[in-house]
């Protein structure tokens, strides 16, 4: 064993140690490190998104296949992209998920501090949009073409805020309950579930709904359009937080404390 291995007990006391909160990355995580990480996850998962639509309207023109490849990539892309850099970052690659992250650490909760929302928030959006043009490239389709695909509709805007509330309120339940080791499985599988159970097809990611606008494809997104999203997406990590403090409510002991 060198002077920079752990020793046994060393590494069975880190083996137990709680798990941080979605973004509290270890002190000695650089934060260059996870602004790329966040970069880097975001645009691979925009890839994914926006190259699995453009494979599957290739090869064939039933819409449900279409939707059907293109949630089945994104949970598996998903899934592979959290437990690679959830590590780093805390793999939010979602202003939404930073936000609520930095309202908890406000309040006295684990998260990220505001020097480090000013980071992450650019770089998820920075990844989401060259992760649009990377896909197109990799299809041959126009590097930046504005998208045609209006989604003003209420009824997609009442969907957004579903799936953003439910994302929300899933990862910072995990959170409470201490099962984040959860989350790379958790996270993919109600984004694949929510590709169908909401009428938004589930975006739940202000960066994402950025990046996509990018594209004039079957992922894509009209800039006009982006607006009404990104808000009610903010509304709905509202809601997922308010969800969270009433589900999990802190009980209290015989003492009149708050119980751990």
């Amino acid at each position: 064993m060198t002077a920079t291995e752990p020793a046994a007990s060393d590494a069975m006391a880190a083996d137990t140690a709680p798990q941080p909160a979605p973004g509290a990355t270890p002190p000695r995580t650089p934060l260059i490190a996870r602004a790329a990480a966040e970069l880097v996850g975001t645009a691979a998962l925009v890839a994914i998104v926006v190259g699995s639509g453009i494979q599957a309207t290739e090869l064939t023109d039933d819409v449900a296949l279409q939707l059907l490849a293109n949630s089945t990539a994104t949970v598996f892309g998903l899934g592979v992209l959290i437990a690679l850099l959830g590590p780093v970052s805390g793999a939010h690659f979602n202003p939404a998920v930073t936000l609520a992250e930095w309202w908890t650490a406000r309040r006295g909760g684990a998260g990220v501090n505001a020097r480090e929302l000013a980071v992450y928030v650019p770089s998820q959006i920075t990844g989401a949009i060259a992760g649009a043009i990377l896909a197109d490239a990799m299809f041959g389709e126009p590097l930046v073409k504005w998208s045609q695909h209006d989604r003003s509709a209420g009824n997609l805007l009442l969907g957004e805020v579903v799936a953003t509330a439910g994302l929300i309120l899933l990862i910072f339940g995990l959170a409470r309950t201490d099962r984040l080791r959860f989350a790379p499985v958790a996270v993919a599988s109600y984004i694949g579930a929510a590709y169908w159970f909401t009428s938004s097809t589930s975006f739940a990611n202000p960066a994402v709904t950025i990046g996509r606008a990018f594209t004039d494809t079957f992922a894509g997104i009209a800039p006009a359009s982006v607006p009404g999203f990104v808000a009610v997406q903010l509304l709905g990590a509202a809601v997922g937080l308010a969800l969270v403090a009433v589900v999990f409510m802190r009980g209290e002991t015989g003492s009149g404390t708050p119980a751990a």
